[in-house]
């Protein structure tokens, strides 16, 4: 069977590879010649962008910066084909850096989602011709609601864009497809200045990391902004404690029981007096000491690294870092012992 299957594997790779023989050199220097146009019409395009942003309060694109900030519902966006496309990644590029939005598609708009529209939302319709009928039929009750419509086409005499409160210009000297019909060079001009309109938007909010984590809580900086402490932390019976008049032998017990690699020292009342670990009986068996009779308290550090249950797991990170440890204590603010990190627990709340 495993012969069989590497065989297979075999024959595939060969495969693959007489695939590729079949592109001849003319064919592939054509090939490298077209996408290498393509990238430069697709570049050129978004840098034609830059000059109709305009650098007053009363440009298009600072309009509809205005209005969007302005709003008080939500930000809808539409658009049929490639362009409802473009239009789903705008309105989830808006929703991630703090302004709510969704998208509607133009056709199921017409047939009771509009409902979802209401007189304090905005509206971005996005069309390159301007005239696209899907989205010329829910106009009028858009205007009707009150709701604020934002167009953007690539035609500025069309009738979307002479519908519209706010007309952005989407127009592209010409699409990067030879036979310039499928867009390509529109829909990229399209979303990059949706991408504008997002940032420019971020900026004029405060939108900051902190806020970017809370809409992303599964990615990687969600969970280094959003993880406390308190959300990792051993509690209970899994934290090594121990009292100050108990002998080391005893006191090594603990630490091997918990698996932390330290154990804490704690008075009658459970507040922390000191720490020792692993490290500090490594010095000690190097220093050749007795220290069979030796009470923990003898031995151990008096002003251990602490953290409170209410602070972040990248401040736990940055401590042990600092102080190249491995463990930390967790404490209240009068300094009684709640918790125990080590960092193990990081690794695995994948905050580090």
């Amino acid at each position: 069977m495993l012969k069989s299957l590497g065989y297979t594997a075999r024959m595939s790779v060969t495969h693959d590879k007489k695939l590729l023989q079949r592109l001849d050199n003319n064919s592939a220097s054509r090939a490298l010649a077209l996408a290498s146009e393509t990238l430069q019409i697709e570049s050129d395009a978004i840098l034609a962008l830059k000059d109709r942003l305009g650098t007053s309060a009363d440009s298009e694109f600072a309009l509809a910066l205005q209005i969007l900030l302005q709003c008080k519902g939500r930000v809808v966006v539409s658009g049929m084909g490639k362009s409802g496309h473009i239009a789903r990644k705008i309105a989830a590029t808006l929703a991630s850096t703090g302004t709510p939005a969704m998208f509607v598609h133009p056709a199921e708009a017409a047939h009771g989602d509009l409902g979802m529209v209401t007189e304090s939302d905005v509206l971005i319709a996005i069309s390159n011709s301007g005239e696209s009928e899907e989205l010329l039929a829910i106009v009028p009750v858009i205007k009707r609601l009150g709701a604020a419509l934002i167009s953007m086409t690539g035609k500025p005499n069309s009738s979307l864009a002479s519908l519209a409160h706010v007309h952005l210009n989407i127009a592209v000297a010409k699409e990067a497809c030879p036979l310039n019909l499928a867009p390509t060079a529109s829909t990229t001009a399209t979303l990059a200045l949706g991408d504008a309109l997002a940032v420019a938007l971020l900026d004029l909010r405060g939108f900051r990391e902190e806020d970017f984590a809370r809409s992303h809580p599964g990615g990687a900086l969600g969970r280094r902004l959003l993880t406390h402490v308190r959300d990792i932390m051993r509690t209970g019976e899994d934290i090594p404690a121990v009292h100050p008049d108990v002998l080391l032998p005893a006191a090594l017990l603990e630490v091997t029981r918990k698996g932390l690699a330290m154990t804490a020292i704690v008075d009658a009342s459970n507040h922390v007096v000191g720490i020792f670990t692993d490290g500090d009986l490594r010095r000690l068996i190097e220093e050749g000491k007795d220290f069979s009779r030796a009470q923990i308290k003898e031995v151990m550090h008096t002003n251990p690294r602490v953290l409170g249950p209410e602070q972040l797991a990248v401040d736990a990170v940055e401590l042990m870092e600092k102080h190249r440890i491995n463990q930390v204590l967790v404490v209240e603010k009068d300094g009684t012992l709640v918790g125990a990190l080590h960092i193990h627990d990081l690794t695995r709340a994948k905050v580090i």
